[in-house]
């Protein structure tokens, strides 16, 4: 079983001030914005750790640590690219990404397309490997408090 890997990762950030969120590298219009050193994108952070810990890479802050001030602001398709970078010179590919974001708001649906291009094309994929969905949590937790969102996603590798 060494053709194939899999990894999991889970990325949580609070909302703060802005009238925008950043999910899957799409800018959606929203009444709050997200706390965080980059531009607070949970899809792509959580792909990025479950990308990461498929190649026993360590996760994202090993990468792109927050206390390094060049990765403040910095768009998080820019990580996603790094990793895609890293699958490639260590012989693996995507063989399927599966994210679920968990918020009451914003809707994610309306922007799942669009998430995806922007997915596949940092990761030399095509769309239709790349799933991306929304729940909520039932009004329960910080994410039904509408506090923050997060997101989880599961990526498996296969030898390129």
């Amino acid at each position: 079983m060494t053709d194939i890997r899999i990894g999991q990762g889970y990325d949580v950030h609070a909302f703060g001030e802005g009238d925008h969120v950043v999910l899957g590298g799409v800018r959606i219009p929203h009444e709050r914005g997200v706390l965080a050193h980059s531009d607070g994108d949970v899809v792509i952070h959580a792909l990025c750790d479950a990308l990461l810990g498929a190649l026993a890479l360590g996760d994202i802050g090993v990468h792109f640590p927050p206390s390094e001030a060049r990765w403040k602001g910095a768009d998080s398709r820019v990580f996603l690219r790094h990793c895609a970078g890293l699958l490639a010179e260590r012989g693996w590919r995507l063989g399927n990404a599966d994210v679920t974001v968990v918020c009451e708001r914003p809707k994610v649906a309306p922007h799942a397309a669009a998430m995806r291009a922007h997915l596949a094309a940092d990761l030399g994929v095509e769309p239709d490997v790349i799933s991306v969905k929304a729940t909520t949590s039932e009004k329960l937790g910080f994410t039904g408090r509408g506090e923050g969102l997060a997101a989880m996603a599961v990526a498996l590798l296969v030898r390129a």
